[in-house]
């Protein structure tokens, strides 16, 4: 896992949201970088810092996400 402290940095890639977005625009975009690797970063704050995962880290945070392991943070 690394980190860009400026995610406008990361030209000519595709950011996109996930469908299941929060209508106020609070939300997460996910990007694939050339390398392979994934980037990141808060929708409200485009030129803000991004998160990159290779497969392995991304694959493992997933799942977790999934299994429901985060969902006390949700209030």
């Amino acid at each position: 896992m690394g980190y860009v402290p400026n995610s406008g940095q990361l030209r000519h890639v595709v950011w996109k949201k996930s469908s299941h977005s929060n209508p106020n625009g609070s939300c997460v975009e996910f990007a694939r970088l050339p390398d392979g690797t994934t980037a990141l970063r808060n929708s409200r704050d485009p030129e803000g810092p991004a998160l990159l995962f290779g497969a392995e880290a991304l694959t493992a945070m997933l799942t977790e996400i999934k299994s429901g392991r985060f969902d006390h943070l949700l209030g």
